[in-house]
């Protein structure tokens, strides 16, 4: 059994939703941290969805609030993300939000 630490970055340029990290095959991943930086100086929010195996989307965080110039941790605990499921973010506004995913994966 490996453990490997590893982030996954995205500057959200669209207001589609952005795949910003999937659980590699055979592996099951601990998030340890989300990050959400507002970088334009106006506020904005943001929405994060799990997308399972079999394509099915669940709701993280709805329309959350991200206040200007300012940076959201979005856990308060652990998520454990499963072998191949999906994080994807998606921003209200186009170039305002950057998003940090820190994963510690054991395969």
């Amino acid at each position: 059994m490996a453990n490997n630490y590893k982030n996954a970055k995205a500057d959200l340029t669209t207001t589609n939703a952005t795949t910003v990290y999937t659980t590699p095959a055979a592996t099951t991943s601990i998030v340890k941290s989300i990050l959400v930086s507002e970088d334009s100086g106006n506020a904005d929010t943001i929405t994060l969805t799990i997308t399972d195996a079999a394509a099915a989307v669940f709701s993280l965080f709805k329309v959350k609030a991200v206040a200007a110039n300012t940076t959201v941790e979005l856990l308060t605990a652990p998520l454990i993300v499963e072998e191949s499921e999906i994080l994807k973010f998606t921003a209200a506004t186009a170039n305002r939000l950057h998003v940090v995913v820190s994963v510690l994966e054991i395969n």
